[in-house]
């Protein structure tokens, strides 16, 4: 309309490089990022399930807390167990808001003098807004933005690493970090993840990122993968899309990542929404995430509302699509608890019609992470 005020996308120091690759790039999070290159996303999903690929990931919010106290004062906005992070691990937890509903997922690392904070693009003002409003005045708050976050990805990710640093890889186990050189450059890179496969996230200072980018490229094995494929990936994987699997309408036992609460929160409590988890930890809950199988070979999109065989709704799904690797179409979302086994027989209501489905476990492809060498697996 006349008068509307357009703001441009943002840019990440890695979009020269995605158009002279021949990305087509779209709106994401108020950036301009690839959603898939020339080869399209179905054969850079297979590829990253097959060799490696390597994603843009620089959308994403990075956040140092620097303090002694950063691990107990994080603690008390989140329900993951942070002071037991040794340095150099890593912890997947979310913000909670007093209801115990989402208000984002973030990744945690242990530094030697604090922690380090990745969080969602379309999250991150809200989420350093947040930090500074609760975090006592002591704690430092930092946004890296002069930092561009990658992501290799696959089977082969190690081994097209390996090539390009001195630092055993092999030392460095999964949800693990380390400030090591790549391509030249000294990254805080990490064994961790978006796809379920094995890999490693790089954070890199951005007057860098070209380099270590077209370094990794230059292997035949690592292929530009944009985020099409990124997103059927984690899909199959049976990870979380924040605001569309979970939000801060759903609490962590709801979206089945009771997982990331260790035994202490669970009975200590200390973080917002701490009465309802723990009451949903005893109780359960009236509805629960869960995988879902379409019959035959047509996908279930988002939104599509859940039946059970009598036509009564039961729940909805949140993510959906055909799963290259399962072969098959892949879904996940929300149905009542009384209809959450494995096996169990619904419908998905897809332009007007119900369509079979069954509700089935997650992940629709094995993960693959890298916790060791196997004789020291436990």
């Amino acid at each position: 309309m006349p008068g509307d005020i357009i703001v441009p996308l943002k840019t990440t120091p890695l979009t020269e490089l995605h158009r002279s690759l021949g990305a087509k790039l779209v709106p994401f999070a108020g950036y301009e990022m690839p959603v898939q290159f020339a080869d399209g996303i179905l054969k850079e999903h297979l590829h990253t399930r097959a060799a490696a690929g390597l994603f843009d990931v620089s959308h994403m919010g990075q956040v140092t807390l620097r303090g002694g106290a950063a691990a107990a004062a994080l603690e008390k906005l989140v329900p993951g167990d942070l002071q037991a992070l040794r340095p150099g691990r890593m912890r997947y937890t979310m913000l909670l808001n007093p209801a115990g509903g989402i208000l984002d997922d973030l990744m945690v690392t242990r530094s030697d003098n604090g922690l380090f904070v990745i969080v969602n693009a379309a999250c991150k003002e809200a989420d350093i807004a947040h930090l500074r409003a609760e975090l006592a005045p002591s704690i430092d708050i930092l946004p890296q933005v002069d930092r561009a976050l990658l992501a290799l990805q696959g089977p082969k990710a190690a081994g097209a690493l390996q090539r390009h640093t001195q630092v055993r890889l092999s030392d460095l186990r999964f949800m693990s970090s380390a400030t090591i050189a790549v391509a030249g450059t000294d990254c805080m890179v990490s064994r961790s993840g978006y796809t379920g496969e094995d890999g490693f996230e790089i954070s890199v200072p951005a007057d860098a990122a070209v380099v270590v980018a077209e370094s990794l490229l230059a292997d035949p094995e690592v292929r530009p993968i944009g985020l099409g494929a990124r997103d059927s990936l984690r899909l199959e994987a049976g990870l979380c899309l924040y605001g569309h699997d979970i939000d801060a309408t759903t609490t962590p036992i709801e979206a089945g990542l009771a997982w990331a609460i260790g035994k202490r929160r669970r009975e200590e409590g200390g973080f917002p929404g701490d009465s309802v988890i723990q009451r949903q930890f005893a109780e359960g809950t009236s509805r629960v995430r869960v995988g879902i199988r379409p019959d035959g070979r047509a996908p279930v999109r988002e939104g599509a509302v859940l039946t059970d065989k009598d036509g009564a709704a039961i729940g909805v799904v949140t993510s959906g699509g055909f799963g290259p690797s399962a072969g098959a179409p892949v879904a996940m979302g929300y149905v009542e608890t009384a209809h959450a086994a494995a096996g169990a027989a619904l419908h998905a209501n897809v332009r007007g019609k119900p369509l079979p489905a069954r509700v089935a476990d997650m992940p629709f492809v094995e993960h693959r992470y890298y916790r060791g060498p196997a004789a020291t697996q436990g």
